[in-house]
């Protein structure tokens, strides 16, 4: 996510001081997004070098209040028309774990697999709640149910990942499939130096 961009966003609304850009795009995000303060000052001041925005006059409390330029503005217009790069190249801790997993010699995968199916399901469960709780008390904040909704598709996908890999696994034993389990005892021909050892040279 885009602290800059986000920043950038809000403040085309109007000006705002640092803690009110917090306050701003954590509860446009459903409060899923908590920021360190620091991080908004320090890219404040990133932004103000690069001439997106300019830094007004203190109010009452001495907060800086900040307004966004005209290349700011396009820039957050810009950020939120471009579409969001999906690369291969996102390491995804689970597929990690699970993909050196079945490579490891005496590793129940089954029992890593249903320990994570448990945990996805008690987290669609709890998010499954949140958004009846928030349909019923703020029936019209769409920000709250759409932030909701994202993380509900992405468990229930990470479900059915898990029900592939699964029956993937099962797949694999049957045919005598097997992964590598043993250390590459290859010499490669890159790796750390070897310190002599006896008189220090």
């Amino acid at each position: 996510m885009s602290l800059k961009h986000s920043i950038l966003a809000v403040l085309s609304i109007g000006d705002c001081h640092g803690y009110q850009i917090r306050q701003e795009i954590e509860g446009r995000t459903g409060q899923t997004w908590p920021i360190n303060i620091g991080q908004i000052y320090s890219t404040l001041d990133r932004l103000e070098r690069d001439n997106l925005i300019v830094a007004q006059g203190a109010n009452a409390e001495g907060q800086i209040r900040y307004s966004i330029t005209k290349a700011g503005k396009a820039e957050a217009m810009n950020w939120l028309k471009a579409p969001v790069s999906q690369t291969t190249q996102i390491r995804h801790e689970l597929a990690i774990k699970l993909a050196l997993a079945v490579t490891l010699p005496g590793v129940d995968t089954e029992l890593i697999l249903q320990s994570q199916r448990i945990s996805t399901l008690q987290n669609l469960q709890t998010l499954t709640t949140a958004k009846m709780t928030a349909s019923e008390s703020t029936p019209n904040d769409l920000a709250w149910i759409l932030i909701l909704d994202s993380q509900l598709f992405a468990l229930e996908a990470e479900l059915r990942w898990l029900d592939h890999v699964e029956g993937l696994l099962l797949v694999s034993a049957a045919r005598g499939l097997e992964s590598q389990n043993e250390l590459d005892t290859k010499s490669s021909k890159r790796g750390r130096p070897t310190k002599s050892v006896g008189n220090g040279k």
